[in-house]
């Protein structure tokens, strides 16, 4: 027989609008959500952030979602080419990013009473060159007796060109620095698409996520509610296909049929290996 497996369902950009967040408590609801990354600065994080942290911690795990391109606190919002860029070519100012990342861990600890249980990044700039040396010194300075576990983007389908372009950004450069910290990580990551795909489209594309899971991978998603108000999102029709497909009734036969599991990666997060 084949052994069940264990994933994590996370969802991406808790704080940004009304329809994220709504799909983060529905989902909570059904049972199907085991991890939040915040956005600690976009225009729905604080007036949700006290019933985001009352969700059972046994099931679900907040993390920072470190933002540099759309809401930071401190610093203007940079367009992921040119921070891209600016890391590769190590021209990003390294006390600018300190206070950055400090004020977000601030700000998430203000909202949510707690340490983050692991961080991760918007747009994945957390394994970018230099981001990533002033955010493993943040983490281990604050959080020191316990470390939050960090977000491999380690691709699980290698021969996809976006999965493959992520992971070469950082992956290994994120594991190699953090070599030596005590730092675990999820495994693979999961769910990268092109932000394009309808309801029937996603439901496909989740079927082969999961057909290709292994123990201990991360299943990214960015699902939003519909809601009464209207939202500018660029996204907002691929987000509201998400979020049909992941509280359908079907989703759970879809679990059933590849014998996953979801629960927090903190239970099955694997400690950084040496380089």
């Amino acid at each position: 027989m084949t052994p069940r497996r264990r994933i994590a369902l996370c969802v991406d950009d808790f704080g940004l609008h009304a329809g994220v967040n709504a799909a983060v408590f529905r989902l909570a609801e059904l049972g199907r959500l085991n991890a939040v990354s915040c956005m600690v600065a976009a225009p729905a994080w604080g007036n949700s952030a006290a019933a985001l942290a009352a969700l059972s911690r046994d099931k679900t795990e907040l993390g920072l979602h470190l933002d540099l391109t759309e809401h930071p606190i401190r610093q203007p919002a940079r367009r992921l080419p040119h921070l891209i860029a600016a890391a590769y070519a190590r021209r990003l100012d390294r006390e600018q990013l300190r206070e950055e990342i400090e004020a977000q861990l601030d700000a998430f600890e203000a909202h949510a009473h707690r340490a983050p249980d692991y961080v991760d990044g918007h747009q994945h700039v957390h394994q970018l060159p230099v981001v990533r040396d002033m955010l493993l010194q943040a983490l281990s300075r604050r959080y020191r007796e316990r470390l939050p576990w960090l977000r491999s983007t380690r691709a699980a389908a290698p021969r996809a060109l976006k999965p493959r372009i992520i992971e070469t950004l950082g992956a290994a450069g994120l594991r190699r620095a953090a070599n030596g910290q005590a730092h675990r990580f999820s495994g693979r990551l999961l769910g990268v698409h092109n932000f394009k795909a309808d309801a029937a489209r996603y439901a496909q594309l989740l079927d082969e996520w999961l057909a290709m899971a292994q123990d201990g991978d991360l299943l990214m998603c960015h699902p939003a509610a519909p809601t009464a108000e209207p939202i500018n999102d660029a996204l907002l029709a691929s987000r509201h296909a998400e979020f049909r497909v992941l509280s359908a009734d079907d989703f759970d036969s879809m679990l059933a049929k590849h014998d996953i599991d979801l629960v927090p990666i903190g239970k099955t997060a694997e400690a950084a290996r040496s380089a």
